[in-house]
């Protein structure tokens, strides 16, 4: 006679009455402690179990991953680099001797900046609609026509007459620059929100460590080399008598040109939608958006965790300046340094994440993250004169800070429905570009009139609230269900 469910689950054995593998959620498997997972039967699934020993080897062995990994290699390269070239044609186009580049720049930068506050959550809404492979190809195609037509740009308007004292061609860069910004909304939820369509439940912890270790080490090469690089594209095609004067552009362009082929390689899976669906009521697919995260805690939660971490890192970016000042052997202008140690810190730490890191809950790495965080703030606020120390604390600040952001970056992508993953890849998009546009003009005021010291020590309660708040709502323990509906 055969046992029903229930009755077979009481006769079970009672380490499998504990972890039924096969009727466990992945998403709250994913999350065993190191003890309870190598405390596990010999006889447990091991399709199941094995992928969760084997870190980033299942995570490389799909080549769909790799695909979109590689375009975003690209993508992300050209998207740093693409800031110091406007830094470049402002110098040689417009710049006059003895003038400030800093009111250009920050024109730039203004334009690249309003996109992500406008757009962020409306792109998230229609990445839901379209396909996702179609976003992720033409966005950087269409980044590499726009950063290859500058040249003829600024040809075409070189004897236009100024408007409002500036050149018309530093219009087209402003155009340009708030075009690319725009496309690159609708990339980003797009790309967040296909990896969990390519990537096993399981193995997102991995997946995502790559990403941010991607993400990070294109931040710190693209600052670091975007310059040299572009000088040398300009040498090399001087010595070689081509005349040509758009080596730059054609670096840039180049590369977003190459992500969007790399990503042609792409094969998603996703779900089709029929024509009738296609075109979204955007004001209330963002109100549903914002309802999900309001119903959804776990997710609601980790977006404020996000939030949180990327505030501490964008006041960073400013407090780092006033750091460097303050220490021997830098300028203030080689604040750059504290910057690249951090990402070095992070990037280390998503490696270790991934090999390792699917044994722990999410709850716990990062309420680790956010206590580990709050104490290198500490650090630094004690040792803002020892160059040394400095380092050391602000690279095991980036560290820290990976604990936080992978695991809250894999539970949103784990918990959130495939037909929802754009709205909500989208509001936090929003969320975090407007906390990172908040600190850069905060932060300053604030060391200003309290104190480096004091700003440092008020970030580190921040942290460590935050990560009390994500330990308060995860609880203090792992339910594992035996509902797999639940």
């Amino acid at each position: 006679m055969r046992l029903s469910d229930s009755e077979q689950k009481t006769h079970a054995p009672p380490e499998q009455q504990a972890f039924d593998w096969r009727q466990t959620s992945l998403s709250e498997a994913q999350g065993l402690t190191a003890k309870e997972f190598n405390n596990l039967p010999a006889d447990t699934d091991g399709a199941l179990a094995q992928p969760l020993r084997q870190g980033f080897v299942p995570v490389l062995k799909n080549r769909n991953f790799l695909a979109l990994w590689s375009g975003q290699v690209f993508s992300q390269l050209a998207d740093k680099i693409y800031l110091v070239l406007m830094i470049a044609l402002i110098a040689s186009h417009f710049q006059a001797a003895n003038q400030t580049i800093s009111g250009w720049v920050s024109a730039i930068m203004i334009a690249f900046t309003i996109p992500a506050v406008l757009f962020g959550s409306l792109a998230g809404v229609f990445v839901d609609r379209w396909s996702k492979k179609t976003v992720l190809v033409a966005t950087n195609l269409l980044r590499g026509v726009l950063v290859l037509a500058i040249p003829a740009l600024l040809w075409l308007t070189r004897d236009w007459t100024p408007l409002y004292n500036l050149p018309v061609g530093f219009y087209a860069l402003l155009g340009v620059t708030f075009l690319v910004s725009t496309l690159t909304q609708f990339f980003a939820p797009a790309e967040q929100a296909t990896i969990p369509l390519i990537v096993k439940h399981r193995n997102l912890l991995p997946a995502n460590s790559l990403y941010t270790t991607t993400m990070m080490a294109s931040l710190i090469i693209g600052f670091a080399v975007g310059e040299p690089l572009l000088g040398l594209t300009d040498a090399l095609i001087s010595k070689l008598g081509l005349g040509w004067n758009f080596g730059k552009e054609l670096v840039v362009g180049s590369s977003y040109i190459i992500a969007g082929l790399l990503l042609l390689l792409l094969k998603t899976g996703e779900k089709k939608y029929i024509p009738h669906e296609q075109t979204p009521h955007v004001f209330s697919d963002i109100w549903e958006g914002l309802q999900y995260l309001r119903q959804n805690q776990r997710v609601r939660n980790a977006l404020i965790q996000l939030v949180i971490l990327f505030s501490v890192f964008a006041a960073l970016a400013v407090l780092a300046v006033r750091l460097a000042e303050n220490l021997p052997l830098i300028k203030a202008s080689q604040f750059g340094f504290l910057l690249a140690a951090g990402g070095i810190g992070m990037g280390a730490s998503a490696a270790i994440l991934g090999h390792w890191g699917q044994r722990f809950s999410h709850a716990k790495l990062s309420l680790c993250g956010s206590v580990g965080m709050a104490g290198t703030l500490v650090g630094m606020a004690l040792f803002t004169h020892n160059l040394w120390l400095s380092l050391v604390m602000t690279i095991l600040l980036g560290s820290f800070a990976a604990l936080v952001g992978i695991p809250m970056q894999t539970t949103i992508q784990g918990e959130t429905p495939e037909e929802m993953r754009g709205k909500v890849f989208g509001l936090q998009n929003n969320a975090i570009n407007i906390a990172l546009s908040l600190p850069l003009a905060l932060a300053g005021v604030a060391e200003t009139m309290f104190g480096l010291q004091s700003v440092f020590l008020g970030l580190s309660v921040i942290a460590i609230i935050g990560g009390i708040l994500n330990w308060y709502i995860s609880g203090t323990g792992v339910k594992i269900s035996t509902n797999p509906d639940k």
